[in-house]
């Protein structure tokens, strides 16, 4: 019988999945997050590395592997609200529908500061969007994700010099701020933030081999981050330098402090949620 696998492949897992060779019995799809959430809890495929939310809205019928993640302690880059206002002034908030878990976070931190913004779905670039006059329908903050919210990140806080780094970027430039939801998670809490797991229906745990050819990927994806970074950077159109910054901020593993992360979170996002589970680690 085949076992299928719904891959989001953002240039985040590129260190993943860009070598992964699948086993014998095991196929592929590709999707933006929410249609492999669907996929995956629907059965169309039976593991998929989805957003976080999911799992944990999920988790009575959602396991994970226990050591694979999506995860940054600080920023991230590639989730941002981009607003022309100081965010306690941010009155309309355009929200993508890629990701549900880019939203459950950006709620999860207006709470927290008890702001009360107008959020509504609109897609498009975040300075096409934040020109628009409000008359015209237009937003004083937008929220991107995924490898145009990178692209568009830079655009905004960009280029980088011989003399700079990626931290020392501004946060605001030509007349925007741009807020990295991971970075102000980060100063909440003080814990990483798991943005995604790689979990199974808990009725069809994966076969040994393709955790076993996952890893091994994994280790060769790492082991060569600069030809990864190199690859993504030509199809992204951004210097290098940027593509292997933002590849090797994250953390791949669901180490200890991921899991404390993706727990608070998960108290602070979906109260009264089914226990967490994880398969056996290797060994």
């Amino acid at each position: 019988m085949t076992y299928r696998a719904g891959w989001i492949h953002f240039t985040n897992v590129a260190p993943i999945l860009d070598s992964l060779v699948l086993p014998p019995g095991v196929t592929a799809i590709t999707g933006v997050p929410t249609e492999m959430n669907a996929a995956l809890l629907s059965g169309q495929v039976d593991i998929a590395n989805i957003s976080a939310v999911e799992f944990i809205r999920h988790a009575d019928v959602l396991e994970a592997l226990p050591d694979f993640s999506v995860a940054v302690l600080g920023p991230v880059y590639s989730v941002n609200l981009f607003h022309t206002r100081p965010l306690e002034q941010v009155r309309r908030v355009a929200l993508t529908s890629q990701s549900a878990m880019s939203v459950a976070l950006l709620e999860v931190l207006l709470r927290e500061r008890g702001l009360t913004p107008t959020l509504e779905r609109a897609e498009g670039e975040a300075q096409v969007l934040l020109s628009r006059p409000h008359e015209d329908g237009g937003f004083d903050g937008v929220l991107r994700i995924g490898d145009s919210a990178l692209r568009e990140w830079y655009g905004v806080v960009g280029p980088l010099t011989p003399q700079t780094t990626m931290t020392s970027l501004p946060h605001t430039a030509r007349g925007i701020t741009v807020t990295d939801l991971a970075e102000e998670w980060f100063r909440l809490t003080g814990h990483p933030f798991t943005f995604a797991v790689w979990a199974y229906r808990k009725a069809a745990p994966p076969p040994a081999a393709l955790v076993q050819a996952m890893r091994e990927a994994r280790r060769d994806g790492l082991g060569h981050l600069a030809a990864v970074a190199a690859r993504h950077a030509q199809k992204l159109g951004l210097p290098e330098r940027v593509v292997q910054h933002y590849l090797w901020n994250f953390r791949y593993h669901l180490e200890a402090p991921d899991r404390l992360g993706l727990h608070e979170f998960a108290a602070k996002a979906v109260p009264g949620h089914a226990p967490l589970t994880f398969g056996p680690r290797p060994g």
